[in-house]
């Protein structure tokens, strides 16, 4: 029998840990997005609490390029993917492009956090959406020079990510390989194997 969406998302939430912002315990990344439309005012505030990410110097080096189903943006985001991607991303009503600056506005030096400071932004847009009723899923894969190319972006910025946004949808609409990761139980590791007082010495 196929999960319900109630089921998966159960199944999907991280473990419950005492304190914990039960968001981030919510937040996950499917491929199968409903045909729903996003509402521009739930975006916005994704990106509000991207805008509000820390970053090195208060660089905020990230841009964001946002398609929407339907829009050239979206098409040149959505060719731009590997046909994996592509082959469960054209579900998603939303396509973000992530792009990173490479050097300091203050003092022109090479800012070897950009990626890093970017990311965070977009974690925080994730853990945004999801708790309003929202998924995202990131990708690596993606022709950046495709990209890069699309948008005319200058070069002293890079292409770094780009992510689906939706509602969750029907697993049961995804390719064999995705559906089976979509419906399959999630696993971290466990802090004394990331955490440490020493190298490779557990802190906790």
């Amino acid at each position: 029998m196929a999960p319900t969406k109630e089921s998966l998302e159960s199944l999907k939430h991280a473990p419950g840990v005492e304190g914990m912002v039960h968001h981030i315990l919510h937040r996950w990344s499917p491929r199968a997005y409903a045909d729903k439309d996003v509402p521009v005012e739930d975006l916005k505030k994704g990106f509000e609490a991207a805008r509000w990410a820390a970053s090195s110097f208060n660089e905020q080096p990230w841009r964001f390029l946002v398609g929407r189903r339907g829009d050239a943006t979206y098409q040149k985001i959505f060719d731009s993917l590997v046909p994996f991607n592509q082959s469960w991303a054209k579900s998603a009503p939303v396509l973000i492009l992530s792009v990173a600056r490479k050097h300091f506005a203050h003092n022109g030096e090479v800012n070897l956090h950009s990626w890093h400071d970017t990311g965070a932004a977009m974690a925080n847009f994730g853990v945004q959406i999801t708790a309003l009723g929202l998924h995202s899923h990131s990708m690596a894969g993606f022709d950046h020079a495709k990209a890069q190319a699309a948008f005319h972006i200058p070069d002293d910025f890079e292409t770094v990510a780009v992510t689906a946004v939706g509602y969750l949808g029907d697993p049961e609409s995804l390719p064999e390989g995705p559906r089976k990761s979509e419906v399959a139980p999630r696993q971290r590791k466990d802090l004394k194997e990331i955490v440490f007082s020493e190298w490779d010495k557990p802190a906790f």
